[in-house]
C-alpha cells in the first residue's frame, strides 16, 4: 500500500491527471499521511475500520479514476525511485477539529436532553 500511496502522492502533482481524480487523490493521500486516524486505533473494532476499509476504499477507487497509461507512468517512477512522504500535521489538525466538533455537538445534544 506504501507504493500506492507514493505513486498517487506523484498522481496528485502531475499535470496530466484528471480533475476528478487529483481531488479524491489529495484527499486519500493526506489522510494516508496524516499521524492522526478519524477513528482512533484503541476503539475496539471500529479503530482498525478505516485502515482495513476506508484507506483501500479511496486509494482503488483513486486508482480507477487515473488513465491506465498513466497509472502505469506513476507506478514506474515509484520504483525507479525512493520517495520520503512527510508526514502531514494539516490533516492531523482537521482531524482533530472533526473529533472537537463531535465532542461539542454531543455535549449539546446531551445538554439540551437533560436541561427539560
Amino acid at each position: 500500500m506504501n507504493k500506492q500511496i507514493q505513486a498517487l502522492y506523484l498522481a496528485s502533482r502531475d499535470p496530466s491527471t484528471p480533475f476528478a481524480a487529483k481531488c479524491l487523490i489529495i484527499i486519500v493521500v493526506t489522510y494516508a499521511l496524516s499521524p492522526i486516524d478519524l477513528i482512533p486505533d484503541f476503539i475496539p473494532i471500529l479503530g482498525y475500520l478505516d485502515d482495513l476499509l476506508l484507506l483501500p476504499v479511496g486509494i482503488y477507487l483513486s486508482i480507477r479514476l487515473i488513465p491506465e497509461p498513466l497509472w502505469l507512468e506513476f507506478q514506474t517512477q515509484t520504483e525507479q525511485r525512493h520517495l520520503n512522504l512527510p508526514k502531514n500535521r494539516w490533516a492531523a489538525v482537521v482531524v482533530g477539529l472533526i473529533w472537537f466538533g463531535g465532542i461539542v455537538a454531543a455535549g449539546y445534544t446531551v445538554w439540551l436532553f437533560y436541561a427539560k
